[in-house]
């Protein structure tokens, strides 16, 4: 798999204009690091982002446009793998890592986890150079509508070094995995240690079947990340209360236009606007996740839960 993947993406650049450009763009890509509460968070400039960021995701303006992840309306010049029995990896022409995928179902079915989250590991454990991640039909996902992971090179994001040493306690411990909880205030983050595929499912079920599914929505709010190191699966789990952070909707100076998904919680903030790279800091990312992530008491509640569960 590691062979075709490679080849898949120098053949891709070689012949995708659009894709070859953004990618010599990250190259020349702003960043800045930010200290948020002991926690690690890098700040890209990203222009190329508007469109993920800025993607209208209502009812509405889904019904109106052609999914860009159904086959037929891949571009000409996009190609693809297999992967499993329906999936499809394909370059992702909008990078946000030195290497991004993105790995769409190939039937047009709704953005869900439950059912896929073996798929996930099993593609974390495939491609093991990558991190694999799921953004919630309301949590970052610029596709709802159509079920999709994506994944990027490994060791980019902060938090796969840095959960490490920032767990603040063990809720439990089942077969030859352990579900650990991190020691940060403004970002609730459960992790899923495993050497199991299945016991990693079990615990993923647990955690999803302990949260609430707000009206009108068919699953929990939330982002996942997982790895595959050293013989082990690593998942972060974030449980969401919240889509967009109120200055995505603000006017003025209060404006930040940023849609927090997957790799904005995995520590680096994605910002599409120079302005909004300019001014950003510490204290607007703790505020943004403050506002989209769970409440500590929610998250203590949802603890609690889970150990009954178990």
């Amino acid at each position: 798999m590691k062979e075709a993947v490679e080849k898949l993406l120098t053949e891709q650049l070689q012949t995708w204009e659009m894709a070859k450009a953004n990618y010599d763009a990250l190259a020349k890509v702003r960043v800045k690091e930010l200290d948020v509460n002991g926690w690690l968070y890098k700040v890209q400039f990203n222009p190329a982002r508007i469109i993920s960021s800025a993607a209208k995701v209502d009812n509405k303006s889904i019904q109106e446009r052609k999914c860009f992840l159904c086959p037929a309306n891949l571009p000409a010049v996009q190609k693809g793998i297999p992967f499993g029995e329906h999936y499809s990896i394909l370059v992702n022409p909008f990078p946000i890592f030195p290497k991004h995928l993105t790995i769409p179902e190939t039937e047009h079915v709704d953005q869900r986890i439950k059912v896929r989250f073996g798929d996930m590991l099993q593609l974390a454990k495939e491609l093991e150079e990558y991190t694999i991640f799921y953004n919630g039909p309301k949590c970052g996902a610029s596709a709802p509508d159509h079920a999709h992971f994506q994944a990027g090179s490994k060791g980019f994001l902060p938090i796969e070094k840095e959960w490490q040493y920032k767990k603040a306690g063990k809720i439990a411990t089942y077969k030859r995995a352990t579900l650990w909880y991190l020691n940060d205030s403004v970002r609730a983050t459960l992790v899923i240690e495993s050497e199991e595929k299945e016991a990693a499912n079990f615990l993923f079920n647990t955690i999803y079947n302990a949260l609430e599914v707000k009206l009108e929505e068919a699953e929990p709010m939330m982002n996942v990340l997982t790895w595959y190191e050293r013989n082990k699966w690593v998942t972060c789990v974030f449980p969401r209360d919240k889509h967009r952070p109120s200055c995505y909707f603000a006017e003025g100076d209060k404006n930040i236009l940023l849609s927090p998904a997957s790799v904005d919680l995995g520590g680096v903030f994605i910002t599409p606007l120079e302005k909004d790279f300019e001014k950003i800091t510490a204290t607007d990312i703790a505020n943004i996740l403050s506002e989209v992530c769970i409440n500590g008491s929610n998250f203590l509640r949802l603890r609690q839960l889970i150990k009954e569960r178990l």
